[in-house]
């Protein structure tokens, strides 16, 4: 079957999409998609082992830096739904297209800033191309692969998005270590932009164009009402401690119920009028969407302020250099990816058990970690965290692709995109709460004690998120396609 099929897009205004192939992706096509997936998520975590510097290069300021990180975070995961229907509605690879060539630009911007509030500005650019982009990877992968080549492929993503959020730090500490020409942390983002074209060429060989057979337009209410439940509630969490909590992060997170109430109300009351609301609720009522994403979300949570969290401690606590924190997760990167890519045969034959299994390495992992934390810190090495990150890892990559797998199973092709939209926003969302929670939690308590015992205590909270996903792991549907 060719990498070049594609679908026949419907008439404009008719309503009805008529499709008389059924696109492929390819391994090249596979490979290209994936690229454009792990470029945001290295770029999210990316910024963690390079903070000090550009601290020191542009006199940031904590206040700022949060939002190098949070700007990001928040662009990103405020508009990924949106990327998602867009997507849906002029077609994924076009969208793919744009938001990769968009990716390139904005992490220019960011390398060549010349203050801390350009790289602040070029950050939250970077997050929306992201947000264009990334959508548009789960909805080509699960509108143009099947049965066993689908199955192969989700493992593949959630390899990828596990390892490039690991990599993303490994190789930011690498990078600003090698100072390559003179550029220091600015080569974290410039690698970004040969990338990227790279991305760009081979996708218009390799990427078939799929879009949604009846494609709905933009829910202008349900967009501005996401975004503001979602401004309101990480703005105020990742900014908060570092800027004191003035009244305006008060205010923010007081509004939040009610930005949520009246998105959810209006995405009701526009799935009872036969309109496509944003987040269709009809499409949160599939049982595996629904119990998938009740996994994500704490597991993202934990992971996301774990990355945080481990590279302020062993940079700013033990004193140890950016390669060195880097070097350190790279058990868990190994351990992640030979899990994911053993996963398909495990599903096969135990079912979603394997996410239970997954979980319960990963509390014995965290639970390693924090032992070591507490026994040997400020004595603590790369070589005492081995266990725990090689542990920790395993149970991540045994857990997150089968997840996705989960949530994706029962959604109809042609809503491709805003179920991978729901997702990947599920998920971001998630990430920045959990830099924005587990990391203020640990920065509150390494100012009035020891960074060490910061870290321990931290590390226990994780794990009582990693306890609750395996509760809620038993209420998976046991198979899973």
């Amino acid at each position: 079957m060719s990498t070049t099929a594609s679908t026949v897009a419907p008439a404009r205004g008719s309503g009805v999409a008529v499709d008389h192939a059924t696109p492929a992706l390819g391994p090249l096509g596979l490979f290209t998609v994936l690229l454009g997936a792990a470029l945001p998520l290295i770029d999210f975590f990316i910024v963690n082992v390079a903070l000090p510097s550009i601290d020191h290069d542009l006199a940031a300021g904590p206040a700022v830096l949060e939002l190098v990180v949070a700007g990001y975070g928040l662009s990103y995961a405020v508009l990924l739904v949106l990327g998602g229907r867009l997507g849906d509605l002029f077609g994924r690879r076009r969208l793919f297209l744009v938001g990769m060539a968009a990716f390139g630009l904005t992490s220019l911007a960011c390398g060549l800033a010349p203050d801390a509030w350009t790289l602040v500005g070029a950050r939250v650019a970077q997050g929306a191309a992201a947000a264009l982009m990334l959508p548009q990877v789960l909805a080509t992968i699960h509108s143009s692969t099947t049965g066993a080549r689908r199955a192969k492929a989700l493992s593949l993503y959630g390899a990828t998005g596990g390892l490039a959020m690991v990599a993303g730090q490994i190789l930011g500490g690498i990078l600003v270590a090698a100072d390559l020409a003179g550029s220091g942390w600015r080569a974290i983002f410039l690698v970004n932009v040969p990338v990227a074209v790279a991305g760009l060429l081979l996708a218009v060989r390799t990427v078939p164009e799929t879009r949604s057979q009846g494609p709905a337009p933009v829910d202008v209410p349900g967009t501005l009402l996401l975004g503001l439940a979602l401004l309101t509630l990480l703005a105020p969490l990742t900014e908060g401690r570092a800027s004191g909590w003035p009244l305006w992060t008060w205010i923010s997170l007081g509004i939040f119920p009610f930005a949520a109430a009246a998105f959810w109300r209006v995405e009701l009351r526009a799935d009872r009028r036969g309109r496509t609301p944003l987040v269709p609720p009809s499409l949160l009522g599939l049982v595996s969407l629904r119990r998938g994403l009740a996994l994500v979300v704490p597991f993202s949570i934990g992971f996301g302020g774990f990355m945080f969290v481990i590279a302020v401690a062993l940079q700013q606590g033990l004193g140890l250099g950016a390669v060195i924190s880097g070097l350190a997760l790279v058990p868990m990167a190994v351990a992640f990816f030979g899990a994911s890519l053993a996963g398909p045969r495990l599903v096969r034959r135990w079912g979603t058990r394997i996410v239970t299994v997954g979980g319960l390495l990963q509390a014995l992992g965290i639970g390693l970690l924090a032992l070591a934390a507490w026994r040997s810190w400020p004595d603590l090495s790369a070589w005492s965290l081995l266990p725990g990150m090689a542990v920790a890892g395993l149970g991540q990559g045994l857990q997150q692709p089968v997840l996705f797998r989960v949530v994706l199973s029962d959604v109809p092709a042609e809503r491709a995109g805003v179920g991978s939209g729901v997702l990947v926003t599920a998920q971001q969302s998630a990430l920045a709460l959990g830099v924005a929670t587990l990391g203020s939690l640990f920065l509150s308590l390494a100012a009035s004690g020891s960074m060490g015992t910061a870290l321990t205590v931290t590390l226990l909270v994780q794990l009582a998120a990693v306890v609750l996903t395996v509760l809620l792991s038993l209420r998976l549907p046991r198979v899973v396609s």
